[in-house]
Formats: C-alpha cells, structure tokens, sequence
C-alpha cells in the first residue's frame, strides 16, 4: 500500500476542480510550448505589483500546460516589479497610470482599448489593486478573470491574507473567479485551500498561498476560455 499524503502539511493544499496530471494541450511530439490545438488563447494581463502570478501565466503557457500566450501587460503603477519581469519575458507593456486617469471609468475604457487594440481573448487581473468599475466587466463579458488569496465568499477585499489570521480560521487558500461589480463576488472558476500553521506570521502564510495561487490562475484561464468556447 503507497504511505499516505499527510493533508495538514502546509506545503501542500487541496484544490477543486483537480489539476490535470499533464499538460492540459500537451502537443504530440512537439517542443516544450507547443500545443496540440491551432486556438491559443490571446491574453490581457492586468498588474500593480510584484507580478509573480503574470509570470507563472507566461510559465504555464510557453511550458504547454495552458493553451494561451500572453500579449500584453497592462500595469498601473510605473517601475512596479511587474514590468520588470515582463522586460525579461519579452511581453509588450502599456501603462495606465490611475492618479493621471480623470475617472475610474476612464482608466477602464483606456484599459479595454489597449486590449482590444491586440484583440486580446481573456483579461486576467494578476494583482490589480484597484476596484474595475462596468465598463471594463462590460467590455469583456465572463472574460475578465481574478485572483483573491483567500477561500472566497470568506474574506473579500483588501488583505485577505490579514483577515484570515485576525480570524483565527485552520485553513485559507485563494479562489480564482470571473469578475462582477460587487468586489470578489463574480461565479467562482477554483480553488485552492491552504492550512494555517499556528504561530505563523502574515507574510509566511502569503508565499504559501501564493504558490497556491500560481497553480490554479493557468487552470482557470483554461477553464473560462472552454467555458466561452474560445478553445
């Protein structure tokens, strides 16, 4: 009989809808990125820090584990990490500072012009720290996608990290879902859950849901492109 997984060690994590075991458009024969299918989805990628979950997207797709390739980041904040990465990756970057917009609805027209202008399939908000208003949720209808570290409904909006430890909660994780107006609200696309480990401080348990959530965003970037019928 195989030794059993221990399920509270806190490098590992539960998550639904299960990961595939392989490539999820593995390509017969072909070079590591290639896929098997002539639809590669075309993605928008939104980012105001960092960038680690724009990256792990670029990752997934040139492996061949997601059938996409990222073409243009979009960052609201310039010199944030994520441009940085996006320079090493070869991705085109636009910015779409949100203190020079007039309103929050104008940043989002400028936002879904600069996506259309590359006739981007799915827009994916890998750590936008600002609240999208209709126009841009309109402009790409069950095609704008987030990623929230917390198990949503638990613990919406700013520091989901922060509001799990206040909370005293055994076990959090992150949730990957198509956006609405009301914040963190939208139809739940997966998760991923996460223990907590007593006596555990607030930026140790963020790098694990964060590797969490570098799992589940290519999963659910696939899902809602199968969803829409894109792939």
């Amino acid at each position: 009989m195989p030794a059993l997984v221990d399920p509270s060690d806190p490098g590992l994590a539960v998550q639904w809808p299960l990961p595939p075991q392989q490539p999820i458009h593995p390509g017969d024969g072909e070079e590591p990125g290639a896929s098997s299918t002539d639809r590669r989805l075309r993605l928008g990628v939104m980012a105001s820090g960092n960038g680690s979950n724009f990256e792990a997207l670029v990752g997934a797709c040139r492996r061949g584990e997601l059938a996409a390739e990222v073409v243009l980041l979009a960052v609201n904040k310039p010199g944030c990490g994520a441009v940085a990465r996006a320079e090493r990756l070869g991705i085109p970057i636009q910015l779409h500072d949100h203190r020079q917009a007039a309103s929050r609805e104008g940043l989002d027209d400028a936002l879904a012009a600069s996506f259309r202008a590359v006739n981007a399939d799915l827009v994916v908000m890998a750590g936008w720290m600002r609240i999208v208003t209709q126009r841009l949720i309109d402009a790409f209808p069950d095609r704008l996608v987030n990623i929230h570290p917390s198990l949503l409904p638990s613990f919406r909006g700013v520091d989901g990290v922060g509001q799990a430890l206040a909370a005293g909660v055994t076990l959090t994780g992150c949730t990957a879902h198509l956006v609405r107006l009301e914040v963190d609200g939208g139809p739940i696309l997966v998760q991923a859950a996460v223990p907590v480990v007593a006596g555990e401080d607030r930026a140790a348990l963020a790098r694990r849901i964060q590797a969490q959530e570098h799992r589940i965003l290519p999963l659910a970037v696939q899902l809602a492109g199968e969803r829409l019928g894109l792939l």
